[in-house]
């Protein structure tokens, strides 16, 4: 099958790509020309290939869609950036998919559209009793919430084959740049994770399974990944050997996280191969050899992260 994957270098992406590629798929990557990316695609196994162009282009989009039998759109500007460039964010995220939409219907054989969204656009839901089904209400709490629901809804407006995937959390399999957005979770939110292994998996099974299109399901990583925040930030710290941050660092408002029913999305497409502890492990494995550094860099790397935090030291405020 012939594939256009946007976003291919990205979190999910990533992950995304060998499998396709495992399958015998010929997958064509869109990404932005940077140097970054360029050594990337320098590095592409056979089977994929490199269309150069920006989401927003339109013109660039419909070339790279030119006779494709699937799209899977998983390119998104995503918190903090989000928050932080409202309408770069808005570009990428709804101008980019309005272009991937009408490349895919100026098609002569319109492709298929995978699209991803996430779980987040459920809103603050910690006041009811888990899990989230996909019906339940949408709404936007930032930006990139309201992006996605717009973005569902031109989807759902198309005349496509079409199906929408919303995430759960899929974190990085290594270490990644602390930032304040950390601190503005309550800890005792409720989040579901998911391996990018399984994301992956559960994007590439979908091409095979008919019972997917038509339907909005939930990805999310099951009982073995739904955590509270606290636990789910303790254990991720651990994996790097920093000790619990303390409380009063963190928000005391509610935040768009919680835990999803993917018992339909489990069954369909058989997807679910890794728990919270694995993630935990690849974390944690990244380090390589860092780890002999870490006696010296744990109370350095947690005071750093602490400095990040607007609410630790300081007398308290919550969300507005």
């Amino acid at each position: 099958m012939r594939i256009l994957l946007t976003g291919a270098f990205g979190n999910v992406g990533s992950h995304t790509l060998p499998e396709l590629l495992r399958r015998g798929h010929q997958v064509r990557c869109v990404a932005r020309l940077t140097t970054v990316n360029r050594r990337k695609a320098r590095e592409l196994p056979a089977g994929a290939e490199i269309a150069w162009g920006d989401i927003t282009d339109a013109v660039a989009v419909a070339r790279a869609t030119a006779g494709v039998d699937a799209v899977i759109h998983l390119a998104a500007l995503i918190p903090p950036r989000a928050d932080e460039e409202p309408d770069r964010a808005r570009e990428v995220n709804v101008v980019g998919t309005a272009n991937v939409i009408a490349a895919c219907e100026a098609q002569p054989e319109p492709p298929r559209l995978l699209f991803t969204s996430t779980f987040d656009v459920h809103g603050y839901t910690v006041d009811r009793p888990p899990p989230r089904h996909v019906d339940d209400p949408l709404v936007a709490t930032n930006p990139y919430t309201a992006h996605k629901i717009e973005c569902e809804a031109l989807i759902h407006a198309s005349p496509l084959t079409w199906c929408i995937f919303r995430l759960a959390d899929v974190p990085i399999l290594g270490i990644r740049e602390p930032h304040p957005i950390m601190f503005e979770i309550g800890l005792d939110n409720r989040i579901e994770s998911l391996h990018a292994d399984d994301a992956g998996l559960a994007i590439a099974n979908a091409l095979a399974t008919p019972a997917v299109w038509g339907r909005i399901l939930f990805i999310g990583g099951g009982a073995s990944c739904q955590l509270t925040y606290r636990e789910y930030l303790t254990r991720l710290l651990a994996a790097m050997s920093i000790d619990p941050l303390p409380e009063e660092a963190f928000s005391r408002a509610p935040y768009a996280t919680d835990w999803i029913d993917t018992t339909e999305s489990e069954s369909m497409l058989h997807y679910q191969r890794h728990t919270f502890d694995d993630i935990a492990e690849a974390v944690a494995a990244s380090l390589g050899w860092k780890r002999r550094l870490l006696p010296v860099a744990r109370p350095v790397a947690r005071a750093a992260m602490l400095r990040l935090s607007p609410y630790y030291g300081r007398p308290h405020r919550t969300r507005s």
